[in-house]
């Protein structure tokens, strides 16, 4: 059985990555967007994307909005410049896939194309930007669930009926045309290897099903998972949130399989984790351990670590070897040693009053991180920080904003 490491209360190195220029074109309302591509297809470089301009460096972004009065903006944190997008009023929640974000409404979900990505080849990885396009609407409403993988975005209702979108429509500006799989499932359907990983519908006991794009059964690992909350794509497969700790469901050879990471020890259902954050790419996660402490699960070693921080608001880290970030009750950001639960290191204030003041129902403050920065919403101020936390959780950057960023998700990355 795993350990499970109680502790009381490095970052990595830079990657250096290079990628091909290649000047392509593209139209909407972004003023950095590139002249209109005039070679043929044929002389395309590797890895072009129609309709997008090739860069050197990653084309991070972060999509903020208001949902008490549906102010949407796309700020570019490559320019500095932020972006208008048509107000999405009554938005419940925001989910981001690295490119675009959804906003579910009562009138359904509103999908935002914040036009930078990367396309990771394993090997090597390309960097994209190109027009901010607002793609209109899908069904869904409030409790939508939304996931993404290269090919489909999988939408799950509160029903758990899901409809299968192909990414294609959305990145030529349209929500297309999805189809409905048969049957209903528990929680959020998640698009993994070319698959499905979903959850049966049976009430009391939840087991992990694997279905083809057509959403026919391919796969039955037989893991069950008890009160899901939660999940997560990792490197090394998708985790779900259970109530004993948590399923790792991956694929080898074509046989897929769910490995239990359980917590050692009984947690009560207030200290469970329910929602994991992460640097997209790593294999180390973070969840709410309730009010006064922070989860982080170690995929790679299969381990749980509860580090006991005092009142939290939000948490985050970059991945293995890095500081636990904990955004807590003072307003202030902290750096955590993980191994150990010492503090070591802390911002002043952040936030602009309580942690909750001036962000909507639908939003609090959050920390999200890149390869190399961490951002954290102030709602109340009306303002986002960018912190190097490579550095002492050093503030680099202040956006100050004419809207109060009370949802916020990076893409680009």
């Amino acid at each position: 059985m795993p350990a499970r490491r109680n502790v009381p209360a490095r970052a990595p190195a830079a990657l250096v990555l290079t990628a091909l220029l290649a000047a392509t074109g593209c139209a909407g309302r972004d003023d950095d967007a590139p002249a209109p591509r005039t070679e043929s297809s044929s002389a395309a470089p590797h890895g072009y994307v129609e309709g997008a301009q090739e860069a050197a460096e990653q084309q991070s972004r972060l999509l903020l909005a208001d949902p008490a009065t549906g102010d949407t903006r796309v700020l570019d944190l490559i320019t500095g410049k932020t972006h208008e997008v048509a107000p999405v009023a009554g938005a419940t929640a925001l989910t981001g896939d690295g490119r675009f974000g959804f906003l579910p409404t009562a009138d359904g979900t509103r999908v935002i194309d914040t036009g930078a990505w990367t396309v990771d080849h394993g090997d090597h990885v390309h960097y994209y930007r190109a027009a901010i396009r607002d793609v209109g609407r899908i069904p869904g409403g409030p409790g939508t669930q939304v996931r993404s993988d290269t090919a489909v975005t999988a939408v799950t209702d509160p029903a758990g009926r899901v409809r299968v979108h192909d990414r294609t429509g959305m990145e030529r500006g349209g929500p297309g045309t999805p189809r409905t799989l048969p049957g209903t499932y528990t929680g959020a359907v998640v698009p993994y290897g070319e698959h499905l990983v979903a959850l049966s519908a049976a009430a009391d006991r939840p087991r992990v099903v694997v279905l083809d794009r057509e959403g026919r059964r391919v796969a039955a690992p037989g893991a069950v998972c008890a009160s899901p909350r939660g999940d997560a794509v990792t490197r090394r497969g998708v985790v779900i949130g259970c109530a004993d700790g948590a399923l790792l469901v991956r694929e080898s050879g074509g046989r897929f399989t769910a490995e239990r990471i359980p917590y050692g020890e009984d947690v009560p259902a207030a200290e469970r984790a329910t929602a994991f954050r992460h640097r997209a790419g790593s294999d180390t996660l973070t969840a709410l351990a309730g009010a006064r402490a922070v989860w982080v699960l170690d995929v790679t070693d299969r381990t749980w670590t509860r580090v006991a921080t005092g009142p939290v608001v939000a948490a985050n880290t970059a991945g293995e070897g890095s500081s636990l970030m904990v955004l807590a009750a003072d307003g202030a950001l902290h750096g955590y040693d993980i191994a150990t639960g010492e503090r070591t290191a802390r911002t002043g204030p952040l936030l602009t009053g309580p942690p909750d003041a001036g962000a909507d129902r639908a939003g609090t403050p959050l920390v999200e991180v890149d390869r190399s920065r961490a951002y954290v919403n102030d709602p109340a101020g009306k303002r986002v920080f960018e912190i190097d936390y490579n550095d002492g959780l050093r503030i680099a950057r202040t956006f100050a904003l004419d809207m109060t960023p009370a949802l916020m998700a990076e893409t680009g990355r």
